[in-house]
């Protein structure tokens, strides 16, 4: 039935430690940055707050054959309890002394260093807790608890700050990160299945049983999705749609309320909008039984949701800009609910850690670097024509899977 993903209580513990975890990190983050102005000015805020994508990006692809090697289900537990013990003695720490930026720093690289383990495992995990035909539904629930996360953590953190200073939300942080590591500890982990496959994607064969060096593992992982003929498009796809979006979501936004005159206030109204449509998309992604023509699905709302970040320039009032950011979150979630969908269901299990793994890298150690060159872009030629340069990058991914036939041709799997 298709309400037995909501009854599932491994689905639902998986949700909740997933859910909890970034709570979690949305505090830590928000706590990092206070707890270092109070010592140095912003261009030593910046170092601190930067540190710990270094480690997070030059690991990532390593922590998904670390996924593979041992488990996801062990790599998760792990780095959840390495992130739940460093952030409580740093919360100690703070509440005894003034240690200065370096202890800040040294944390911020031990954490990026563990989430470059955590962040390939735990999205290797859904296909392990629940049925192939439920992929859909519980990227949904997953987009779901995103949302809820990012909206929560913030105003979590400045309650906790009020309360005691960022000592206090550091503990906070890290209860939740144990919070996260008991329901982990709980998970039934089903045993690797068979690739399904999706739509008429080839699936290659399963890896070779003679045992592979780590540096072999991540070559045979990325030479995987690059063969694939449903994931290595899909991948190359989210790629570029990260690298031509995530700076005019960010940086851009920030330049763009400040011509315009929309103030900092414009920005929370925008990104608001984008997180309601997202939210909304995560609920239809979890409602709706099934989507047919699903890779030609992603390829649609890739365009439009790339033509709608575009277009966020050229829309002459912030109520316009806030109901087309409403609107291009929910078509952009749907998009990426069902790429991970695919990709998930396409992917044969022994890969899952390494899959998943360079699609973080995208994400956080990619689409980064397009920050500084946006910047010098805007200040050379404006923030509009930078802003439709992004949409263009974004939808030079629709172009990668339109031009791939199993993209088009994918469907998922029915929910059991």
């Amino acid at each position: 039935m298709a309400a037995a993903v909501w009854r599932d209580g491994n689905v639902l513990r998986w949700l909740g430690a997933y859910a909890a975890s970034l709570v979690g990190d949305g505090i830590y983050f928000l706590a990092l940055g206070w707890a270092a102005a109070q010592t140095a000015g912003p261009a030593e805020v910046g170092v601190v707050m930067a540190a710990g994508a270094v480690p997070r990006a030059l690991l990532m692809l390593g922590g998904g054959v670390v996924a593979d090697r041992f488990g996801p289900r062990l790599v998760v537990i792990s780095s959840d309890a390495v992130r739940c013990a460093v952030v409580l003695a740093l919360a100690v720490v703070l509440a005894l002394t003034s240690p200065g930026l370096w202890a800040l720093v040294l944390v911020a690289l031990v954490f990026g260093a563990v989430d470059a383990l955590f962040m390939p495992a735990v999205g290797a995990l859904p296909p392990r807790v629940a049925a192939p035909g439920q992929l859909v539904r519980v990227q949904g629930m997953r987009s779901l608890a995103e949302r809820v996360g990012h909206t929560v953590g913030p105003p979590v953190a400045g309650l906790a700050m009020g309360v005691g200073g960022p000592a206090t939300a550091f503990a906070v942080a890290a209860t939740l990160f144990g919070l996260s590591l008991a329901l982990l500890l709980t998970l039934r982990i089903a045993p690797l299945p068979v690739a399904a496959g999706a739509g008429s994607a080839p699936v290659d064969p399963a890896p070779p049983a003679r045992p592979e060096t780590s540096w072999g593992q991540l070559r045979s992982g990325l030479d995987y999705i690059r063969r694939h003929g449903l994931i290595g498009p899909l991948v190359v796809s989210g790629a570029l749609s990260q690298l031509g979006t995530s700076a005019p979501l960010t940086l851009g936004l920030i330049l763009l309320a400040g011509e315009r005159g929309w103030g900092p206030g414009g920005i929370g109204w925008i990104v608001g909008g984008f997180g309601v449509g997202a939210a909304s998309s995560a609920l239809v992604l979890a409602l709706v039984p099934r989507f047919p023509r699903a890779g030609a699905w992603q390829n649609v709302t890739l365009i439009v949701g790339s033509a709608g970040i575009g277009a966020v320039a050229l829309v002459p009032s912030l109520a316009s800009a806030v109901a087309l950011a409403l609107v291009t979150g929910l078509v952009c979630g749907i998009c990426g609910g069902l790429a991970v969908a695919l990709i998930q269901t396409a992917t044969d299990p022994a890969y899952l850690g390494r899959v998943s793994s360079v699609m973080a890298f995208t994400a956080v150690g990619l689409a980064p670097l397009a920050y500084p060159a946006f910047g010098l872009a805007a200040d050379l030629w404006g923030i509009t024509p930078v802003f439709l340069a992004g949409a263009a990058v974004s939808m030079a991914g629709a172009v990668v899977g339109v031009s791939a036939p199993a993209v088009r041709r994918a469907e998922l799997s029915l929910a059991v």
